[in-house]
């Protein structure tokens, strides 16, 4: 209602920092990420307490956790701040060549390196004020993949991972092993028994997070023996050049690691799930036309892919 005297009371500048505060779940962060000073921000998150009658952050050693409300609050306060952006971002006729919007796109650095520079080249050609913002997934972002959604444009993510929500397939791939190119014990087709006596670097490995062809070796009954965890495919590289560890990396992106040098590819001995790569996007965006714009890039994009 347009008289709502809750509304009328409140500062909804608020909104953009409780929105900082639940995804940093720290203060000095939550700062930095909005260009404020501490105390200010401090001063924003005693009023939200106030307001919310509960803490919200709690401490937790040198941390801090949220309370059962704040985390209630996540996915509302990232969706009601994306809904207020795009209130104020619309226009009565939007034209790509003349917007000024910027799209932001999270997903892992392997489907940045392969689709993101393309999809940079075409948004440049057909609407050069538009600034697209590729941000690498962490684990932590997988593991709110749902309050992500609500907060960004779009997560480049293959299937298993979001469920419930829109997406698009862009491409499929395969996997294969990835070795040093002097190490003597794996052959070009290595056998099971080969992978178990090896050591390996993953990639992801959480409750959430992980590979689909990862969880597989542990069904064939592989417990690989990790000696690294990176959460990049780009830099796997470093961690197998001049060892004896493995890795396992995706069939695309193979050539740009061995053109790095230092590695070579091997082939699985058993077939791999593969993987099917998404642009996913939260249901508020459906029918905006600006964000249908974006994913015509990205199937574009795909599409030259091959």
């Amino acid at each position: 209602m347009p008289d709502d005297p809750l509304l009328s009371r409140l500062d909804l500048n608020l909104l953009v920092s409780l929105d900082a505060l639940l995804t940093e779940r720290n203060v000095t962060r939550a700062a930095e990420r909005l260009h404020m000073s501490q105390p200010s921000l401090s001063a924003a998150l005693a009023r939200l307490r106030v307001h919310f009658d509960d803490p919200l952050l709690a401490r937790r050693g040198n941390t801090y956790e949220l309370t059962p409300l704040a985390t209630r609050l996540v996915e509302h306060t990232a969706i009601a701040l994306s809904t207020v952006r795009r209130v104020f971002e619309s226009q009565s006729r939007w034209d790509a060549s003349e917007s000024t919007r910027e799209f932001t796109v999270y997903g892992s650095d392997y489907a940045l390196a392969l689709i993101g520079p393309a999809v940079s080249r075409m948004t440049s050609e057909q609407a050069p004020g538009v600034r697209l913002r590729f941000v690498p997934t962490t684990s932590r972002a997988i593991e709110d993949v749902t309050a992500r959604l609500a907060s960004v444009d779009g997560l480049l993510l293959p299937h298993g991972v979001v469920t419930d929500r829109p997406s698009m397939d862009l491409w499929r791939d395969d996997w294969v092993i990835l070795a040093a190119e002097d190490n003597p014990v794996v052959e070009e087709a290595p056998t099971l028994a080969t992978l178990s006596a090896m050591p390996w670097v993953f990639t992801y490995q959480t409750r959430v997070s992980f590979t689909a062809v990862g969880r597989q070796l542990e069904q064939l009954g592989l417990h690989p023996r990790l000696e690294a965890i990176v959460e990049s495919f780009t830099l796997l590289h470093l961690f197998v050049a001049n060892t004896d560890r493995l890795a396992l990396v995706q069939r695309r992106l193979a050539p740009l690691l061995t053109a790095m040098g230092g590695v070579r590819v091997c082939e699985l001995p058993f077939e791999a799930t593969p993987l099917i790569e998404a642009l996913w996007w939260h249901p508020a965006h459906d029918n905006d036309p600006e964000h249908v714009w974006m994913r015509g890039i990205f199937r574009a994009a795909a599409e030259q892919m091959g």
